[in-house]
C-alpha cells in the first residue's frame, strides 16, 4: 500500500511523529468523558491504528481500519507477557501499536517495527518530553 503521506525516513523522524500522534490521541480524552465512556491515558494505544491512518492520509475505511487494528492489537497481546514493563508505559504502548498498525497496512516491515521500538524505548525520556505539554 502506498500512503499519501510518506513514512518518516529516519528514527528521529519517527519519534517526532509518534509524539505528535500521541498528542493527537490525547485530545480524545475529554470527549470520552462527555460521551460517558471515560478514556484514560493507558487506553490510548487502542486509538493508535486510527491515528496512524489519519497521519498517513489514508481513509479509515472498514478494511484499512481492520488491517491496522488487528495488527496492532494482536501484536500487543502477543508481547504483553514478554514485555510488560514496556507496554505498561502508555506512551510506549501507543508507539508500539502505532508502528504495528503501519505494519498491518504494509507500510513498514516487521524488522522496522522492532528497530524503531528499540530506538523509542532508548529515547523514552525524549518521547515523554515531546508529549508532556499536550492536554
Amino acid at each position: 500500500m502506498k500512503a499519501p503521506v510518506p513514512v518518516p525516513q529516519d528514527q528521529l523522524g519517527w519519534l517526532r511523529e509518534i509524539a505528535a500522534a500521541y498528542c493527537d490521541a490525547q485530545e480524545a480524552i475529554p470527549f470520552g468523558r462527555l460521551m460517558g465512556e471515560p478514556i484514560a491515558e493507558g487506553d490510548l494505544f487502542h486509538l493508535a491504528p486510527r491515528v496512524a491512518l489519519k497521519v498517513r492520509g489514508l481513509r479509515a475505511s472498514p478494511r484499512n481500519l481492520k488491517k491496522a487494528t488487528e495488527a496492532a492489537l494482536a501484536s500487543y497481546v502477543a508481547n504483553e507477557e514478554r514485555q510488560p514493563e514496556v507496554l505498561a508505559d502508555p506512551r510506549l504502548a501507543f508507539a508500539f501499536c502505532y508502528l504495528a498498525g503501519h505494519y498491518g497496512l504494509g507500510l513498514v516491515e516487521a524488522g522496522d517495527v522492532d528497530q524503531l521500538m528499540e530506538f523509542v524505548e532508548e529515547r523514552r525520556s525524549d518521547l515523554r518530553a515531546l508529549t508532556s505539554g499536550a492536554r
